[in-house]
């Protein structure tokens, strides 16, 4: 099967059809279609081989936890909770940076990350207005972890996107206590993807978007390494898929109308945010891992994103690697740390690209349509979409 970048042969274009009639995609189903994700239609965006799971979890030591708010029609919202690793991550901090496309976000933490290039506590997703109970509880989680008696400053990681069309945002009913039951309830199975957690709420591209995740890993004489990535999408712009106008083909796409849209409540707003979460086993000082974020920007333009004025486009990136991990003996003596060089970079950020742009896909496809606050965002038709990339490829 050819699995070279944004190109679908022509066998697989009979076997998409057939997939989509097989699994029920196409909208004259009476059933409500399953979800599936993208390499379910048998396409696989990129170049290199996904993980075991095609997951950040794919990544040794790396949890994923969610806590899903749905209650009536009014309350659609959530919590993801992201660990660098199993242990206390203020004892044991991991080099990290923190890259900004657009800057319209609540991103807590961001300066010191910044400044210090690490992470010590676990990386929270939510919506706008919860991001100050969100980072209360990471207080409480991490002051009372065992050998952090003595801890007085913490600085916590929580990232947002605003899910106020299908979410009631100002009542904020989100709690600290929610936040720790997504933190305890993180492992390292494969995460549940779409409408759930810290996706339950958000829309991409005019359709219901939520949480996607993606792997690569190297060919062995490249190092080997992992690089995973997490994603809550909830933008605009115009969506394409391996190269095809999606939006444009199916009449949701930006400037549509030709005329600014600034409410963000619109099919065709570019307003919203994504928060990109890229976490990897190669030991990398926090400058490359700044260097590895910037190019999850690459694999979020493939998807066709406008990153407006009012979109919030964040990505956090981390290093798993217990060669370059912060802990007490390496904070209190200088020491040698291990650090992949420039030169070996590339196929990292190859990898970044092509996670980022699947884990995105893996968003919109699992999704499932929600009706909420302010009324029903719809999911993306699977079936139409085959036929879209059937067509193109014929």
């Amino acid at each position: 099967m050819n699995r070279s970048n944004h190109n679908i042969t022509k066998p697989i274009t009979g076997l998409l059809l057939a997939l989509s009639i097989a699994m029920g995609l196409h909208e004259t189903n009476a059933a409500a279609p399953q979800r599936y994700p993208i390499r379910d239609l048998g396409v696989y965006p990129g170049v290199l081989q996904a993980g075991p799971h095609n997951a950040i979890t794919d990544i040794s030591g790396v949890l994923v936890g969610h806590l899903t708010l749905n209650q009536g029609d009014s309350v659609q919202t959530g919590v993801t909770a992201i660990l660098p690793h199993v242990g206390n991550l203020y004892q044991e901090k991991v080099p990290a940076a923190i890259v900004v496309g657009n800057g319209y976000g609540k991103l807590a933490g961001i300066t010191q990350v910044r400044e210090l290039g690490e992470i010590e506590t676990p990386i929270i997703l939510t919506n706008t207005l919860s991001v100050p109970r969100a980072v209360d509880a990471v207080i409480e989680y991490t002051l009372g972890q065992t050998g952090n008696e003595e801890v007085r400053s913490v600085n916590a990681v929580v990232g947002e996107t605003n899910d106020g069309f299908l979410n009631d945002i100002r009542a904020r009913v989100l709690q600290p206590a929610h936040v720790l039951d997504a933190i305890a309830s993180a492992s390292n199975d494969p995460p549940a993807q779409g409408s759930v957690g810290a996706g339950r709420g958000t829309k991409a591209f005019g359709w219901k978007g939520g949480i996607g995740t993606s792997s690569r890993v190297l060919p062995s004489d490249l190092g080997g390494y992992l690089v995973g990535v997490l994603v809550q999408s909830n933008y605009g712009g115009v969506l394409h898929i391996l190269g095809s106008p999606i939006g444009r083909k199916l009449g949701k796409y930006y400037l549509k109308d030709a005329e600014e849209k600034s409410s963000g409540l619109d099919d065709d707003s570019p307003d919203g945010s994504i928060m990109i979460i890229i976490a990897t086993d190669a030991p990398l000082s926090d400058r490359n891992l700044e260097r590895l974020a910037s190019r999850c920007l690459a694999g979020l333009a493939r998807t066709g994103t406008s990153m407006s004025n009012g979109s919030g486009d964040y990505v956090i990136a981390f290093s798993t690697a217990e060669s370059v991990r912060r802990t007490p003996e390496r904070r209190r003596e200088a020491s040698l740390i291990e650090d992949l060089p420039n030169a070996h970079m590339s196929p990292l950020f190859q990898a970044a690209i092509e996670a980022t742009e699947e884990a995105i896909y893996n968003s919109l496809f699992l999704a499932t349509t929600v009706s909420g606050h302010r009324g029903t965002v719809e999911a993306l038709p699977l079936g139409a979409v085959a036929e879209i990339l059937t067509r193109i490829e014929q």
